[in-house]
């Protein structure tokens, strides 16, 4: 009896120890299907004039500051490493009514800091920032051919699943290590939102969707960059314009 007991208990642990990992390939990162912790960058920090950031909650209760990641310029783009997940943005930068952010970002290096594809992207309707109750909702595109549309409000909410999706308009790296460069943009135009990936719209929703208890206060507000973590990418040509 006390041996069919043991094999009873045995099982019951090697089943638990399964759906335990299966669980956690879904958590590390936003839309990061594996389990690979944050980790932190040398000499980090905001270190451009006038731009400030965040890390996410979640990086935040596990210790990480926005310290363990690292904005910089270079030239005439702004070279992005994280670290734990990280919301950028400028002091004065805000857009209201019908309006596009539009940035472009160049990943030199396909998952040089990674073990698989993390996502990079614009962010619209930002406020209380730098606070527990910041909003924003991102698009953010993969170097994999897939994109992730994501909202803080301030519990997060997912409008196209846990991983994203795929779409054709994003673009593949020839391989790890190798260059892959996004244009990225979200417009609001009357009551519709959309996420663009190099030229072609691949998600629109109705601002109703996006909106109210627990979502965003409003599509207008703060505008900047969303990285998730792990990341190392340059970005260009950061700006807004009305629709």
């Amino acid at each position: 009896m006390k041996r069919r007991y043991k094999i009873i208990i045995g099982c019951a642990v090697v089943l638990f120890t399964a759906l335990f990992l299966a669980r956690k390939q879904f958590v590390g990162g936003a839309g990061s299907p594996t389990v690979e912790g944050s980790r932190a960058v040398t000499d980090g920090g905001v270190k451009v004039p006038g731009w400030n950031g965040k890390v996410d909650a979640a990086e935040e209760k596990a210790g990480m500051t926005l310290n363990d990641a690292r904005l910089i310029q270079e030239g005439d783009a702004f070279h992005v490493t994280t670290g734990p997940a990280t919301t950028y943005w400028m002091s004065n930068a805000t857009a209201s009514g019908d309006f596009t952010v539009k940035a472009t970002f160049n990943e030199p290096k396909y998952m040089n800091l990674n073990s698989h594809a993390h996502p990079y992207g614009v962010f619209i309707g930002g406020n209380d920032m730098g606070t527990s109750d910041q909003s924003e909702l991102y698009c953010a595109a993969f170097g994999n051919g897939k994109f992730i549309v994501r909202g803080f409000g301030p519990t997060p909410f997912r409008m196209n699943g846990l991983l994203g999706e795929s779409n054709s308009a994003v673009h593949k790296a020839p391989g790890r290590g190798q260059p892959v460069t996004q244009d990225i943009s979200v417009s609001v135009k009357g009551n519709t939102v959309t996420c663009a990936v190099n030229g072609s719209v691949v998600a629109s929703y109705d601002k109703a969707a996006l909106t109210g208890a627990g979502k965003l206060k409003s599509t207008d507000g703060y505008y900047g960059l969303r990285f998730a973590h792990n990341t190392d990418v340059l970005v260009t040509g950061l700006a807004t314009s009305k629709n």
